[in-house]
């Protein structure tokens, strides 16, 4: 394997060896806490344009398999790892992963100190960085992408088509913003008719498929990029039961009122504790985010702030006082990470079947 490094935009350098394809990469430098799920990771369309740094020692020690992608391709800018296993041991292991980096074209730098690594990012926060092969004395010409604050990322990853899973069940329109494929698998499970729709989709539009409820998805970069589509997402959320989901949470909250900012260094990993207030209840929760949902900024008229991050206070969750409106900043969906709010599927989907507005009382 080639010498490289990583180098990041307050200056710091980290040495290790280049995976995969051999070419910069460029990208915003997070770091994940989970201690599996580094393919769902890698193809979750919310890293678009984001360098992943794995805070667990090991990666790859159970290879690939064929049902954990989260989407039909990698979509992450690169990742780096402490240490990459390439003999995977596992019954359903088809690939390794730099098999399926060299194969997707995508660019891995291990043998890193990571640890030391991800203290400097909570130090500095989130920032840019590329990883090259060669020396950091050398310098190497890589394109700027896009910034995060444009909605190219989310149109990068959305469908370009609609597509409709039938079943037996109640009819959800999914808007995609970046959608895992887990939301899908969730909802095609409970028996629901599924239609997925591109990010752009107007109100017109969505109310010609005649849902019975929609879906607001997952989906990378910040929430304030979809302005121009905020009008269509108020104008669903008051006809439809909705639930919004990560960045569908965001948008949501932007639609009504609501103000948007970044994290220092963000959300990601399998075992975020939230608290719904409620009932006092505290879960474990998967995240990835970077922005959040100004707190002050929520209108107590119209919401209630329902679910809060034990360990920093952050608001996880907002429910509408009189329309069927959830949103959660966290993922019900799992995959990686715990399944302990996965009832949030279920209760959105019996208030649907109950019908009538007096029915939704997600708090």
């Amino acid at each position: 394997m080639p010498a490289g490094y990583v180098k990041l935009a307050t200056g710091e350098i980290f040495k290790g060896e280049v995976v995969g394809q051999e070419q910069p990469a460029v990208g915003e430098v997070v770091f994940n806490t989970s201690m599996t799920g580094y393919q769902e990771i890698m193809t979750d369309p919310s890293y678009a344009g984001q360098i992943v740094t794995f805070c667990y020692p090991l990666i790859g020690n159970y290879g690939i398999q064929l049902d954990d992608n989260e989407s039909n391709r990698p979509q992450v800018a690169g990742i780096i790892t402490s240490e990459l296993c390439d003999i995977p041991s596992h019954y359903g292991a088809v690939k390794s992963i730099d098999q399926l980096l060299k194969e997707q074209g995508l660019t891995a730098l291990t043998g890193v100190d990571t640890r030391a690594l991800v203290k400097t990012i909570r130090k500095y926060g989130t920032v840019q960085g590329v990883i090259a092969c060669g020396s950091p004395d050398q310098e190497v010409q890589v394109a700027s992408p896009p910034p995060f604050s444009s909605s190219y990322w989310v149109d990068a990853v959305s469908t370009k088509e609609m597509n409709t899973y039938p079943n037996s069940g109640p009819h959800i329109v999914v808007v995609d913003l970046g959608m895992k494929k887990s939301i899908l698998d969730c909802l095609l499970a409970a028996k629901c008719q599924v239609t997925v729709v591109p990010y752009s989709t107007t109100y017109e539009q969505i109310k010609a498929l005649h849902p019975d409820g929609v879906v607001y998805s997952n989906g990378p970069g910040d929430p304030v990029a979809l302005k121009p589509w905020l009008e269509h997402v108020r104008r669903v959320t008051t006809a439809y039961p909705t639930l919004g989901i990560c960045l569908g949470h965001q948008v949501i909250a932007l639609a009504y009122g609501a103000t948007t900012a970044k994290l220092k260094f963000g959300h990601r990993g399998g075992n975020h504790p939230v608290k719904e207030l409620s009932t006092g209840k505290v879960m474990i929760t998967p995240q990835n985010h970077s922005y959040v949902v100004v707190d002050e900024s929520v209108d107590p008229q119209q919401f209630e702030v329902a679910y809060r991050h034990v360990n920093d206070g952050t608001v996880e969750g907002l429910v509408h006082k009189e329309l069927p409106i959830c949103t959660v900043q966290f993922h019900p969906e799992a995959h990686p990470g715990p399944s302990d709010t996965a009832y949030i599927f279920h209760t959105f989907l019996q208030h649907i079947q109950k019908g009538g507005r007096s029915a939704y009382a997600f708090a």
